[in-house]
């Protein structure tokens, strides 16, 4: 195949994706706006959120001394 038809085949298909992804965009923001779309709640901060104790203390553990 000759390189400029593979650039185009792969220009076509990153195009095709993006349309695809704008339409799941739109549909995301309409179900949003129209109160379909139900938000979680947060974790709690106590322990008994479901956080593992290892995770908790992840910040202090930065930097390895």
């Amino acid at each position: 195949m000759n390189r400029n038809v593979i650039i185009v085949i792969v220009l076509v298909v990153l195009v095709l994706l993006t349309a695809v992804q704008a339409i799941q965009l739109s549909g995301l923001k309409t179900s949003i706006s129209t109160g379909k779309v139900n938000v979680g709640s947060a974790p709690s901060q106590s322990g008994s959120g479901g956080v593992p104790s290892n995770i908790q203390d992840l910040p202090s553990m930065v930097g390895g001394c």
